[in-house]
Order: C-alpha cells, then sequence, then structure tokens
C-alpha cells in the first residue's frame, strides 16, 4: 500500500526525522489557512499523487510551457495561483503513463536554503536477503538516469537483521554521502530512525529522494515515498486509516475485498490463473504470440465458486478487455469449481468477448462437463501453449 508524501513525512517525523514544516489542501478552502500556518516568504506546492516524476510532470489542462508538479512560491498570491491551476487538474508523468493522475491533493510545504541533495532509500534486496539502504550523492529529479549512466555513484549497504543497523553502518552511509561536520552527526542519528521506522511499520520501500544537506550544514527530509507490506497492514490500522482509494484502480480495490491477488495491466487479455508461477507464465506466452495481458490475477489454490465468480467479474469490468483466457491446474483447486464459477459468472454479466478455457488436473472430466452443458460460446484450450494461440487469434479477429 502506497502513501502521500505528507503522510509519509508523518510518519517519519513520529520517528524523529527533521522535516519541513507543511500543511495539507485538501480542497480550495484550506489554502488560506495553509498559507498563514507558515512562515513563508518561501513556500512550496507540491501535488500529491501516487507516483514519481511529479517535478518533470506535466498538467494536461494547462500549455506544455507550464511549471510542473511541484513548484516554487514566493508569495502568498503565487501559492494561490499554483493551487488553482494545480488542484483538479490531470499530471502526467513518467510513471503515470499517458492517462496522467488528477491531482487531487496537494502539499503546502515550508521552503530550504539547499546546498547539496542527495538520495537515499530503504528495501528488501533480494539479493542479500537484507533489509539494505541505497545511497548516492547524485540525488533529485534525475536519479534514474544516474542508476543508468554512472552506477558507480549508487552505494548498496546491508543491513544484518540479527545486529540491526550498526555504529560501522552508519559511517558506511557518511562515507557514501561524503557527509562531513554536522551532516554526519545528523546522520549518525537520522539513519537509524529511518531504518526503526522502516522495520517497525513493516515498509517495503522508503524513498527520501532528495534527502538535502542545507547551507546551515543540517541533514533535512525534503521529499518521502513510503510503501507498505499488505500482508502485514492487519498489524497496523493507523497505517491502514492513511489509504487513498482516489489513487487505486476501482478493480484492485474489489479483488482486495474477495482476497484476490489482482494488478491491472495496459493489455487487452484478460487472465484468470490460480498459482502465481501459473499466472507468471501464462502472462509470458500471451506476450509470446503477440499480445499483451490486461492483468495479473491469481484466484488461489482454494477458491470458492463465489470467488471465482468475482474474479471473472473484475476482468470483464475492464473496458479493454478484448478476450478472456481461464487457465487452470487444479491441485488443490478443483476444475469443477473453476467450472461453475466461470458458468455463473457469464450468466449474471453476460459474455462479449471470447473466452478460452483450459483446464487440467482434479475433476478435469468433471469441469469440461460443466463448461461443454453449460450453452456458453467457449473455445476449449488442450494445453497452454494451444490456448494462448487460440486467444491471440480470437483476439486479433
Amino acid at each position: 500500500m502506497n502513501i502521500h508524501e505528507y503522510q509519509a513525512k508523518q510518519v517519519l517525523k513520529e520517528f524523529g526525522a527533521p522535516v519541513a514544516a507543511g500543511v495539507p489542501i485538501l480542497s480550495a478552502d484550506d489554502v488560506e489557512g495553509a498559507i498563514e500556518a507558515l512562515p513563508g516568504p518561501l513556500y512550496v506546492v507540491k501535488s500529491q499523487i501516487h507516483a514519481g516524476g511529479r517535478g518533470k510532470g506535466k498538467f494536461k489542462e494547462l500549455p506544455d510551457d507550464a511549471k510542473g508538479g511541484v513548484r516554487l512560491a514566493f508569495s502568498p498570491d503565487e501559492v494561490r495561483t499554483h493551487v488553482k491551476e494545480m488542484l483538479g487538474n490531470t499530471l502526467v508523468t513518467k510513471q503515470t503513463g499517458p492517462a496522467g493522475k488528477q491531482v487531487n491533493r496537494l502539499y503546502l510545504e515550508d521552503g530550504a536554503d539547499i546546498d547539496r541533495e542527495l538520495y537515499l532509500s530503504i528495501l528488501v534486496d533480494r539479493e542479500t536477503s537484507k533489509v539494505s539502504f541505497v545511497a548516492s550523492t547524485e540525488g533529485g529529479m534525475d536519479i534514474e538516469a544516474v542508476a543508468e549512466e554512472t552506477p558507480e555513484k549508487i552505494h548498496t549497504i546491508a543491513i544484518d537483521p540479527l545486529t540491526g543497523i550498526t555504529d560501522g553502518d552508519v559511517t558506511k552511509l557518511n562515507e557514501a554521502f561524503l557527509l562531513e561536520g554536522a551532516a554526519a552527526e545528523d546522520g549518525k542519528l537520522l539513519f537509524p530512525k529511518l531504518y526503526k521506522a522502516f522495520v517497525e511499520k513493516d515498509m517495503s520501500l522508503l524513498e527520501v529522494n532528495p534527502l538535502i544537506v542545507m547551507k546551515d550544514g543540517h541533514l533535512r527530509v525534503l521529499d518521502a515515498k513510503v510503501s507498505f507490506d499488505n500482508n502485514a497492514l492487519f498489524r497496523h490500522p493507523d497505517i491502514m486509516e492513511l489509504r487513498d482509494e482516489t489513487e487505486e484502480d476501482a478493480k484492485e480495490i474489489e479483488a482486495s475485498k474477495h482476497d484476490l491477488a489482482y494488478i491491472a495491466l495496459d493489455g487487452d487479455i484478460g487472465c484468470m490463473v490460480n498459482g502465481a508461477g501459473l499466472a507468471m507464465a501464462t502472462m509470458d506466452i500471451i506476450k509470446l504470440y503477440g499480445a499483451s495481458p490486461a492483468n495479473f490475477l491469481d484466484v488461489g489454490g482454494g477458491a470458492s465458486k463465489e470467488k471465482v465468480t468475482a474474479a471473472f467479474k473484475i476482468i470483464t469490468s475492464d473496458p479493454n478487455v478484448k478476450g478472456i483466457l481461464v487457465n487452470i491446474f487444479g491441485g488443490i483447486m478443483r476444475c469443477d469449481v473453476i467450472a461453475e464459477g466461470v458458468v455463473a459468472a457469464v450468466k449474471e454479466v453476460g459474455l462479449e468477448v471470447p473466452l478460452v478455457v483450459r483446464l487440467e488436473g482434479t475433476n478435469v472430466q468433471k469441469g469440461k462437463q460443466i463448461i461443454n452443458e453449460s450453452g456458453l460460446n467457449v473455445i476449449a484450450a488442450d494445453d497452454l501453449d494451444d490456448a494462448a494461440q487460440k486467444i491471440v487469434k480470437a483476439v486479433k479477429g
């Protein structure tokens, strides 16, 4: 689960991280109160969407030469102008895709005197199976280019889970950031606090870009992006309250209500599969034959008829779907249960696109019988390769 920057900063502030004063703006009525709450004369108006690249983003409703989704303001009147242009408009960044995201929240923050911009993130490193810090002296809006063109400027420090972050780890981070004096002393305090927040709140990603060295020599968290492990959210009702469903795909929200593993994608072939590995293989073979999957969907090993029905409804609710591939290997999951769910869903919502069904495993003959006797216009497949070819052919006409 992702949260907004201003929410992330509030979480980090609770652990003692240095952040600037700021006020969220949720509607035009909040502007005057936000301005009065900050000292000025320099303000920063920040779009709050669940996507990076805001500073270089473009608003669909504004001219191409208009400023991006993060703007400096040198007076209250300039703040008001920025808010009027940004709030409610659609911001397009490299991470949103061409559709962009509507900006429903802004964050007005006190300005900072920046000397240097650094990049810091904490994540679970699959190569070491440890929580790791990623550090670079090249922070700011072009960190992606740094990673591609000069990877030697990015340092990874893995943390031993048995000891947690040590003085030696902090020293390595200070050296990676080339911190000295007051900034190095701040690092000794800040880095353990960020690690503690990451672990205690079950984060999957904590990104601070930029972490700044101010002209007075001290560190400040100037931006913050935080994602949480969905499987651990039951332990954190306070974090669950921060969820902004307007930033999430409606189909993914519906899927979560039925405990379905669903991720919306940009293709046109809907997939319903049991097992994450088989789901990935199904998506790969669809790509192999020249089409693209519209979703990742794992109904799980012990799905009920009702769960399968819900999954099918979610797939058909996507207007981009031009065909559906059901690919089930019945181990724990029984093929007849899948068949009953598919038939029930089709009878309820209708079927306006080609449907290919491949069943194999437990009760496969019974499942095929249910499909065959349903009267549905279903294309049967013998194996995964056959199924992929048939659905791609059906979609492409």
